[in-house]
């Protein structure tokens, strides 16, 4: 058996080679209803801006440092937590020094504990295998909200606990959702824990509508 991984040091590093290591890794938050906890099973990773060294054209920080996206760019270990779609929380795990941008968005999970309080906040879900299934459910049941962005996930109102050994039945691939290049098989920064069943289910991107008249087959010059 390796050494313990040091979380700190992990988190100095690209979400790219953070994310694997996330996989089986405990999210706990204590909230005044009571205790949520999380087993993460599926994360997506996401680097930088177009002109740093680790571009990401899939990463909300691709255009540069907004009011929006400034926690993405550290201190690592604080939650960057954002609302899509007019409806849904998103969180993710920042990572590398500060100044930097690059974070794990975390995309599934098992409730490991907590589970009556999680099924409150899921009172649409079928069954338990999708309380944390996909990013917004996994951010509900943890009780995640904008209040949450910018806090510490190291200890205290959350804490993340790494797995006593890294997950070894990963897979990765493109990542869910993203349109562009940014969602291409060019980005496999999607990494899952191969046969669980409360990893989401993979959807591409939905091309973009064309408005106006239909193209016109290009002619060769």
């Amino acid at each position: 058996m390796g050494e313990p991984i040091d979380i700190l040091e992990l988190l100095q590093k690209p979400a790219t080679i953070v994310a694997p290591y996330l996989l089986g890794a405990l999210v706990r938050h204590e909230s005044p209803e009571g205790p949520v906890v999380v087993r993460l099973t599926e994360v997506e990773a996401y680097l930088g801006p177009k002109d740093s060294e680790d571009p990401d054209p899939g990463a909300h920080t691709y255009r540069g440092k907004t009011n929006r996206n400034a926690v993405m760019f550290g201190p690592p270990g604080h939650l960057y937590v954002y609302f899509t779609y007019g409806m849904h929380f998103c969180a993710n795990l920042v990572c590398r020094p500060e100044g930097l941008s690059s974070g794990c968005l975390m995309r599934a999970g098992e409730i490991v504990e907590g589970l009556d309080l999680a099924r409150l906040r899921r009172p649409t879900a079928k069954h338990d295998y999708e309380l944390a299934r996909g990013p917004a459910t996994l951010t509900k049941a943890l009780g995640f909200n904008l209040e949450h962005n910018g806090i510490s996930a190291l200890g205290g109102q959350v804490s993340l606990t790494l797995p006593s050994t890294p997950e070894r039945h990963v897979r990765t691939g493109p990542r869910v959702g993203l349109s562009g290049p940014g969602g291409t098989e060019n980005y496999p920064w999607r990494f899952w824990i191969d046969g669980d069943k409360t990893v989401s289910r993979f959807k591409a991107a939905a091309a973009p509508k064309v408005r106006g008249r239909a193209p016109t087959t290009p002619t060769t010059p």
